[in-house]
């Protein structure tokens, strides 16, 4: 009798929000958009690594809320812009909105602790945001931008495998115990 009471008053693995401290939530962003905006001047071998964005989708899939996870991808995008020269502000903030909702919904439905599972996400939210970029871009800037598919689906793959143990990094960062 015990074990069926346990199982109504545990939450199940997949509906736990995760915790982070303030300092984790504020630097861990901060760092990702640095390294996105310098990084690539001295090591142009990375400059295929979007990691405001992954940033986002783990901070999104951890909280598995849409109102943080639009939150989350509204702060680090605006925030990717106003230090980006090269994009109009409001772009990224916009498309990382965009992924920070549908990425917090899905964790609501799928159990995100698997790496298998991070892989398939890291890759699937990379080509989300290339292509909702690409979209708006034409739609509310005019420019006529070119989509190169196999590009992206390559760059998606190398994202998707610095996704993985990206995250397992930053699942060491949650606050555990009791009030977790």
């Amino acid at each position: 009798m015990t074990e069926f009471a346990e199982t109504f008053t545990e939450p199940r693995k997949k509906d736990r929000v995760s915790k982070f401290n303030v300092a984790s939530i504020l630097l861990i962003p901060l760092a990702a958009i640095l390294f996105q905006v310098y990084v690539p001047r001295f090591l142009t071998f990375l400059s295929y690594l979007e990691l405001p964005l992954l940033v986002t989708v783990y901070f999104a899939l951890m909280r598995r809320s849409p109102v943080s996870g639009v939150l989350f991808g509204m702060g680090i995008g605006l925030a990717q812009d106003s230090l980006s020269p090269s994009h109009p502000v409001g772009m990224f903030g916009i498309v990382n909105t965009l992924v920070g909702y549908f990425s917090a919904s899905v964790s609501q439905r799928v159990d995100v602790q698997n790496p298998g599972v991070r892989l398939v996400l890291g890759f699937f939210f990379f080509f989300f945001h290339e292509f909702f970029y690409w979209v708006l871009a034409r739609a509310l800037l005019g420019q006529s931008l070119e989509f190169d598919v196999q590009r992206t689906l390559v760059q998606g793959v190398l994202n998707a495998a610095v996704a993985v143990p990206l995250y397992h990094i930053l699942d060491k960062l949650k606050i555990t115990g009791e009030g977790a």
